[in-house]
């Protein structure tokens, strides 16, 4: 019944791909600039460019999404299908298409349309193995959306995993930088922005870069792959960025088992039970049936049931199925106040999201729908909490008056990154004792010391500034304890750490390609930060982001450290003075250049992450993806910059080709101007 469903959407997806007035210019870089003549036509058109830019990747996707990839490509999907299934994420995001408004769901058909076309025109640029996925319908980009966004960001198997075990599997970090700047602090009174999300360069977290323009819209930015809307975005009038906020939006509940039900309120409840049937794809192409029996409790589905533990998920915004709709309406907002009524919606249910228009307005929203906890800090609700009673089932959302949030601060800008929304500005505004304690916490990382530090100290910014302080290398961890470091080394009796702080006191204290000193500094900073809170002589207070943490609890135990550093630095690099680029590279493809940039940890804010390898050479995984600098001139400008290029297509010239750019710190011009993508032009497609 659900095939039949979905290939009468695919078919209603077929009829929608009759838009034409469509025009598709591809500029050198591989940016696709969409023209239309109304909105379903640049959703088709959007559509079409993703699929010639990724089409095997997000067949994959979708594949995943639907539940299916043990269907389409072996057993080694199970534990994603059982995942989505599990929490009936095919089900609910083909039951939130059928609500769309008939418009949204027409933009969501066209959308597929674009993809379809694509497969139909260019059969043989696409994996047969990623054929089998193929119609795309409608409902494949909002389930992919509802997978990613409440069962990836909120809700993980990596988290059931860790709470269950005890056991960290070495979590993908998540990340981004974001800055509105209002003009009374801007040198050319301007408002500037700075979208930058930082996450790993592979699969789903992959950024599609665009420009889509229609009578009355004119939108520059990108979104992960297989989104049908933007997620970073700047237009005539406002932009907006987002940044992940880790709201605690689910928790998982210990289920006291009895007389084969559960225990609640004191009295034994029967699971709710169902059973869904996967299909195995076998070597050999026969199909295996595997029956998943999924269990739910007054709180959720069973997620866990090993060991003596059975825990169950709760999951809130599972009742909000409009969240593209939300992110269309708020980039196509002329004002703060249409903005705002779009937030105020909360169909997005997390990231810290940063906003800035062209009147001047600058603001931040601690986002997303939290749920409303009778009790309990942040620590509690993180872990495993007691299902056995109705004290700690949450029923509820807070609102959006009751969210943390600045608007158009004294202090003329806002910023985030991944820190708690206490730090929104600074001096600060925001009173955390005023919201629940299990809103957030309370400590900052050094990137987000270190962003604040950079808006403080240049109070009249210009573009030029942006550009400079946005790709900053420089580690403020280095500026807390470097000082007292060299000092109790050179007074130590230790040659080895009397040679790095040597190297020390001549490294210039950042992560540039030929930058000396900042090897031995990660290595050594690995161990001190490794138990931060008893090596700092001055702990972190989230009230003086820029003067705590600082110093050296026990200097005779940092010089130690620092000793072993030294050694290990020689023995991995040569020399302790060996450049950083020599050795962190960015490394893809046929391309190897020198890196630069480290982990926000350090407190870097030009953030890349370089994978550990069997060799003192590391290749970069993580960090910068998609880059923009806006300034709200009349027509707004911006610099741009997607790290590792615009296609992930086999043979695309455009996998690798902005590499050279992000190894010599440089960016790129966003072309909004119909004339400067002409002359850019590198091809154009037409329907």
């Amino acid at each position: 019944m659900r095939r039949l469903v979905l290939c009468l959407i695919a078919f209603c997806s077929f009829l929608a791909a009759g838009p034409r007035g469509v025009e598709i210019l591809w500029d050198r870089y591989g940016v696709a600039h969409v023209y239309a003549k109304d909105a379903e036509g640049l959703f088709f058109g959007y559509g079409y460019a993703q699929m010639q830019s990724h089409a095997n990747l997000i067949l994959k996707l979708y594949g995943e999404s639907r539940g299916r990839a043990s269907e389409y490509w072996g057993d080694k999907n199970l534990d994603n299908d059982r995942w989505v299934l599990t929490n009936d994420v095919p089900e609910r995001g083909l039951e939130w298409y059928r609500r769309q408004t008939p418009e949204f769901r027409r933009y969501l058909d066209a959308f597929a349309a674009g993809m379809n076309e694509y497969a139909a025109r260019h059969p043989e640029a696409i994996d047969p193995q990623r054929r089998v996925v193929l119609p795309i319908t409608g409902a494949d980009p909002l389930i992919h959306v509802h997978r990613i966004v409440h069962f990836t960001y909120i809700s993980s198997r990596s988290r059931v995993v860790i709470a269950a075990t005890g056991k960290n599997p070495a979590l993908d970090p998540l990340g981004s930088n974001a800055w509105a700047i209002a003009p009374a602090h801007t040198a050319a009174g301007h408002t500037m922005m700075l979208m930058n999300p930082h996450l790993p360069w592979m699969d789903w977290y992959t950024y599609y870069e665009a420009h889509l323009v229609a009578p009355g819209l004119n939108l520059y930015g990108a979104s992960q792959i297989g989104f049908p809307v933007l997620r970073f975005v700047f237009t005539d009038y406002l932009g907006f960025t987002q940044t992940v906020n880790n709201i605690d939006g689910s928790d998982l509940y210990r289920l006291t088992l009895r007389d084969g039900g559960y225990v609640f309120d004191g009295q034994v409840r029967n699971f709710e039970t169902s059973s869904k049937t996967i299909k195995i794809r076998q070597p050999d192409g026969s199909m295996k049936e595997e029956q998943l029996t999924i269990r739910r409790s007054v709180h959720g589905p069973v997620v866990w049931d090993k060991d003596g533990m059975t825990l169950a998920l709760r999951t809130a915004g599972l009742d909000r199925p409009f969240l593209l709709e939300q992110y269309w309406k708020m980039q196509t907002a002329h004002t703060l106040a249409e903005y705002q009524a779009q937030l105020r919606r909360l169909e997005v249910p997390t990231f810290n999201i940063t906003y800035g228009d062209r009147d001047g307005h600058v603001m931040y929203m601690f986002n997303g729908t939290l749920p409303h906890r009778k009790a309990g800090d942040l620590a509690y609700w993180a872990g495993v909490v007691p299902g056995d009673t109705s004290e700690t089932l949450w029923t509820s959302v807070h609102t959006y008056d009751e969210l943390p949030k600045v608007v158009d601060p004294p202090t003329g800008w806002v910023q985030n990154t991944n820190d708690p929304p206490w730090s929104a500005t600074y001096p600060l505004v925001l009173d955390p004792t005023k919201f629940p304690a299990y809103t957030a916490g309370r400590n900052y990382s050094f990137r987000s010391m270190r962003s604040i530090r950079m808006l403080t100290e240049n109070p009249k910014m210009s573009f030029d500034d942006l550009t400079r302080l946005k790709l900053s290398t420089r580690l403020e961890l280095a500026d807390r304890i470097l000082g007292d470091l060299i000092a109790a080394a050179r007074q130590s009796d230790s040659i080895e750490a009397k040679a790095a702080a040597a190297v020390l006191q001549t490294w210039d204290r950042q992560a540039e390609n030929d930058s000396r000193g900042a090897l031995l500094f990660q290595i050594f900073a690995d161990k001190f930060l490794a138990n931060s809170q008893r090596n700092f002589a001055v702990l972190q207070d989230y009230r003086e982001p820029l003067t705590t943490p600082r110093g050296l609890a026990d200097p005779a135990a940092a010089v130690r450290m620092l000793e072993q550093a030294a050694i290990e630095t020689r023995n991995l690099y040569g020399s302790l003075d060996a450049p950083w680029g020599d050795f962190m590279r960015i490394h893809r493809g046929a391309t190897d250049l020198p890196g630069n940039g480290a982990p926000g940890a350090l407190g870097a804010f030009r953030v890349l992450q370089y994978a550990p390898a069997s060799s003192a050479t590391r290749s970069a995984v993580f960090g910068d993806t998609f880059v923009a600098l806006v300034e709200f001139t009349s027509p707004p400008h911006a610099r741009v910059l997607l790290s590792y290029g615009n296609s992930s297509q086999p043979g695309s010239p455009h996998a690798e080709d902005q590499l050279p750019l992000l190894s010599r710190k440089q960016m790129r011009s966003a072309w909004r101007e119909r004339k400067d993508v002409e002359a850019n032009l590198e091809s154009r497609d037409e329907f």
